[in-house]
């Protein structure tokens, strides 16, 4: 079998239908199988989901396992020379997974591959590439001075912001909302650290990776990732993005100099205490994102996903909110909410 797609499901079950609705339309000329694992959602994914998808594998967990078991959960079960990590809050286009696969198989020395992601406001995703997470890229990141020298090699290494988005390049970490792995390179690492519950587990698995002989690639086929959609139903997201990165550098830097270990370790600290303040001062609630700009909607019944992604990408408008309406499910989705048309039966 050529690709193992793996999605992992936590209470967004119109964003995960509309990621499979792009997925199946990327796979009709590759031998593919696709498994969705459900982390115990509440919000009646799995009664939604399966009679929508037939041909999907799904696994429920009685229990929220995160982001890194759940993938493994799959993994070990998966056949694939290709393992795609995808998440639930993507869209692709009808010819992303032929072109990720193509390079694939041209670049024998690929462990991995990422893509260029865009937002729901057309945006890039700094994340799509990143620089490991060493002493000297979290100091610049946390000072400040990669924020004033973005496009700088010494300074600006954490997002690599000086690599062109639209050219291929290899690169330190890709980013777990699409991971295209090869099957060879997941044996050699043997998958994601159990220890990070969501957050940081696809840093260190491109750690593992290039440790591993291989090379991580940027690969610049634009997607869709509305980003953050399972971790907004998280109420401790915060503390265990601060938690996972802690966890890494203890892992991979033990041997740092200790007042600069200290120093990351305190701006760590600090940081997650400040972002937990604000959410208790908000009453507990994640701001939403406010939209009093344009908005553009596009509609599946006459525009491919590969239309959509395309326009966002070749003309990204400032201010602009995107949104994809689906007439035959009556639902439309952007990256702040989803509609739902109530006289469409289909909708649910």
């Amino acid at each position: 079998m050529k690709l193992s797609i793996i999605t992992v499901n936590y209470n967004v079950k119109y964003y995960l239908e509309q990621c499979l609705d792009s997925v199946f339309k990327s796979i009709k000329n590759i031998e593919t199988e696709v498994i969705v694992v459900d982390n115990a959602s509440s919000d009646g994914s799995m009664e939604y989901l399966k009679p929508r998808f037939p041909e999907v594998r799904f696994i429920e967990s009685a229990e929220n396992l995160g982001f890194a078991r759940a993938n493994n959960l799959a993994i070990e079960s998966s056949a694939g020379d290709y393992v795609l990590l995808l998440n639930p809050d993507t869209v692709i286009g009808e010819k992303t997974l032929e072109n990720v696969c193509r390079f694939m198989d041209e670049t024998p020395d690929a462990g991995a591959v990422g893509v260029k992601m865009l937002t729901g406001f057309a945006q890039f995703l700094p994340e799509s590439k990143r620089g490991f997470p060493s002493p000297w890229n979290s100091f610049c990141k946390m000072t400040g001075l990669a924020r004033l020298f973005p496009l700088s090699r010494r300074f600006g290494g954490y997002h690599l912001k000086f690599l062109d988005k639209n050219q291929t390049h290899k690169v330190d970490v890709l980013a777990g909302a699409f991971m295209l792995i090869r099957r060879e390179a997941l044996q050699k690492t043997g998958g994601f650290d159990g220890d990070f519950f969501m957050y940081g587990e696809d840093i260190d698995l491109s750690y593992r990776i290039s440790r591993a002989g291989f090379a991580n690639y940027y690969f610049p086929e634009p997607i869709i990732h509305y980003k953050g959609e399972s971790a907004r139903q998280d109420p401790l997201y915060i503390k265990r993005f601060y938690q996972a990165m802690l966890i890494f550098f203890n892992k991979h830097y033990p041997h740092s100099n200790f007042l600069f270990k200290a120093f990351i370790k305190f701006a760590i600290f600090a940081v997650g205490c400040l972002s937990t303040a604000r959410k208790m001062i908000r009453g507990g609630k994640t701001a939403s994102v406010k939209h009093s700009g344009k908005i553009i909607i596009f509609d599946t019944s006459k525009t491919t996903y590969s239309q959509i992604i395309g326009e966002m990408n070749r003309n990204p408008l400032a201010d602009t909110l995107y949104r994809i309406y689906n007439p035959e499910k009556g639902i439309t989705i952007d990256a702040n909410e989803v509609i739902i048309n109530k006289s469409d039966s289909y909708a649910s």
